[in-house]
């Protein structure tokens, strides 16, 4: 058995409990929720306070997906808070720029689609949300005005990105300023702005005028209107089982289908009989994964614009019908079993449980390493690249239409048992998040793991995460056992392998409740700067 504890125990707390990728974005959380506020109100605190803390992976610029647990109700409800194309991001407009993808960086993916997530954290406070708007932004605008420390991870990713940074005057003048504290001033009156008015403030006003004004300056897409025509949807989301657990997941335009057609896939194949970390865990895993992106590959785009044949896709039946295409013996070639996976992005968790049992799994980003790698003018706002994802091949179901949100590599979990609330989980990690959620559900589930235990457990991903790599790479930490790592070769895998710890490998967060004590269980991936804080 390989020792995969860092010396971090779990977090318990008897009340409400918050975890994020970044320690003071947590404790924001708490705060919050100390002062009466909802998991609802936690998670928007959290979730702003990051758009401040955690520029290169969040903002206020990008998008958010929900799933909120109400406990009166024993409900389960889904926020759409994607963004949508503007009226002018055509097929034609792009060609007429003699451009034959969408640009990964810059003013043209970044005011492609109107950023949803402010949207979403509208809807949910004036649903579930308890303490006033301004009192849940109170923390973000105190570190926006005040300044925050830069950690070692942030002052990282900004390195990688100063090139791109360099080009937006208004973001280099943010982020590649000198020092240990980083402020932006104007970000705290955008924030202000939606404290006091909600999601006019953002969307109408001042900071939407700004919008403009700045995006007709750069040649970018954004028009009042199509910010006005910004808002967030509610929905169903969707659920599975794996070995007795309930597993719901986000719907299409999210790749949340993902976890459960491969938890469907490995079900009968007794994961908890196999050894923990051994090569039939992971060469399983990876050929359910292969299976679970093709399906993803070819069918997943918003199902406003295309049809998703999601409840086909997530039934037992056709895994029943798609596992006869794995091979124990050895690696199934790519050319077999397609899957087109991205390159990385980056993203933020947050799972928020308050006293009376409801809670919030939410996930938010800017997509890549600081988004767009622009921000918006006087707004302090870095706009996202998510519509990078976007194809301007017309065939495709995934092709660029305005009013449509881009297929989304994020997912937000939630999981029930004996239909009582049991776990939130969700990483940053772009392509590989469903593998992640695997990951981490097969550890708990079929190993026994706690919450903190899952997420330190030595981790791989299957696909291609850097320019030139094969699209069947498999990635696989250090801390996995040799003779693990030996057979997979053998096999026919091939491998990259990481050092024990690869920050590429996903910021994955959850919180579980004890079913005997009630006890809220955090735990904080330390791949990030995260933490589990309850009261």
């Amino acid at each position: 058995m390989v020792d995969i504890r860092t010396g971090r125990p779990a977090t318990l707390a008897p009340n409400g409990m918050v975890t994020s990728p970044h320690s003071l974005a947590s404790q924001a959380g708490v705060d919050v929720l100390r002062a009466g506020g909802s998991a609802v109100d936690a998670a928007v605190a959290t979730s702003a306070a990051l758009s401040v803390l955690y520029p290169h992976m969040t903002g206020v610029g990008g998008d958010a997906f929900w799933l909120i647990h109400d406990f009166k109700t024993k409900a389960v409800r889904y926020i759409d808070g994607g963004g949508r194309a503007t009226a002018g991001g055509t097929i034609e407009a792009f060609a007429k720029r003699g451009l034959t993808e969408v640009p990964y960086k810059g003013v043209l993916p970044g005011t492609l689609t109107v950023p949803g997530a402010v949207a979403s954290w509208g809807a949910a406070h004036a649903a579930y949300g308890r303490l006033p708007l301004k009192r849940c932004l109170e923390s973000a605008i105190g570190y926006a005005r005040h300044g925050f420390p830069v950690t070692a991870r942030l002052a990282y990713w900004r390195d990688l990105a100063r090139e791109e940074l360099a080009k937006s005057p208004e973001a280099a003048a943010i982020f590649l300023k000198e020092g240990a504290i980083l402020t932006n001033p104007d970000l705290a009156r955008t924030l202000e702005a939606i404290a006091s008015d909600g999601w006019y403030g953002f969307y109408e006003g001042e900071v939407a005028r700004e919008l403009v004004r700045w995006s007709a300056a750069n040649d970018g897409f954004f028009t009042p209107d199509d910010l006005k025509a910004q808002v967030a949807r509610w929905g169903e989301p969707l659920k599975g089982s794996y070995r007795g657990v309930t597993i719901y997941e986000t719907p299409a335009p999210t790749q949340g289908f993902a976890v459960l057609e491969m938890l469907n896939l490995l079900e009968p194949l007794e994961m908890h009989r196999k050894p923990f970390l051994g090569p039939d865990y992971v060469h399983f895993m990876v050929q359910a994964k292969q299976l679970a992106y093709h399906d993803r590959d070819r069918h997943l785009a918003d199902p406003r614009f295309a049809d998703v044949p999601m409840e086909r896709l997530i039934s037992k039946k056709y895994a029943d019908e798609r596992r006869a295409l794995m091979d124990p013996a050895r690696a199934v070639p790519w050319d077999r079993i397609p899957s087109y996976g991205s390159l990385a992005g980056d993203t933020v968790y947050i799972a928020a449980v308050d006293a009376e049992g409801n809670a919030v799994s939410l996930i938010h980003s800017l997509y890549g390493g600081f988004g767009a790698a622009v921000v918006a003018g006087s707004t302090g706002v870095v706009l996202q690249n998510r519509s990078a994802y976007f194809s301007l091949d017309p065939k495709s179901p995934n092709r660029v239409e305005p009013g449509k949100t881009p297929l989304h590599t994020l997912i937000a979990s939630m999981a029930f048992r004996d239909d009582r609330f049991w776990a939130a989980v969700g990483c940053m990690g772009a392509d590989g998040q469903p593998q992640i959620h695997l990951q981490t559900y097969l550890a708990m589930i079929d190993h026994g793991c706690d919450i903190q235990e899952a997420l330190e457990t030595p981790r791989f991903l299957s696909g291609r995460f850097a320019i030139g790599e094969a699209r069947d790479t498999l990635h696989i930490e250090g801390r996995f056992p040799s003779e693990t790592i030996a057979e997979l070769e053998r096999r026919g895998h091939l491998l990259n392998r990481w050092g024990p710890w690869n920050e590429i490998a996903g910021h994955a967060h959850g919180i579980t409740i004890d079913p005997a004590s009630g006890l809220r269980v955090g735990g904080s991936d330390p791949r990030s700067d995260g933490a589990a804080i309850g009261y």
